[in-house]
């Protein structure tokens, strides 16, 4: 069974910082990029970050360069999103997924093939 689960999400004020996690499983975890998304209230979802565990690319949407870092333990089939300088506007409900090598545009959802069930991230001014 495929299963994906982030944590790490909680609440923090603006400038604060957070390490979200991602543990997969059910998959052959260096075969796939993994990648975090994230949907506040009223918007779409949006790409934040990706990583490849095959070849370890990394991927920032413009919104979080500078601040959020993506790595990935290809031992533990984990992936981290660290997250400094948090602002008001990256709070969301984070979700990982995950996607085939090769199997499309890592930026969009569409590339996506398992997710997890989504962490919450409030900031706090």
């Amino acid at each position: 069974e495929v299963q994906l689960v982030e944590s790490g999400g909680g609440l923090v004020q603006a400038g604060g910082s957070l390490r979200l996690s991602c543990a997969a499983s059910g998959f052959t975890f260096d075969d796939y990029a993994i990648g975090w998304f994230r949907q506040a209230p009223g918007k779409e979802r949006e790409g934040v970050s990706s990583i490849s565990a095959t070849d370890g690319s990394t991927y920032y949407a413009d919104s979080v360069k500078g601040r959020f870092t993506i790595s990935s333990d290809n031992a533990k089939n984990t992936v981290y999103l660290q997250m400094n300088s948090l602002k008001l506007e990256d709070a969301a409900v984070y979700y990982c997924a995950a996607s085939r090598t090769g199997s499309g545009d890592r930026r969009r959802a569409a590339a996506y093939e398992y997710w997890g069930q989504g962490t919450q991230v409030t900031v706090s001014s």
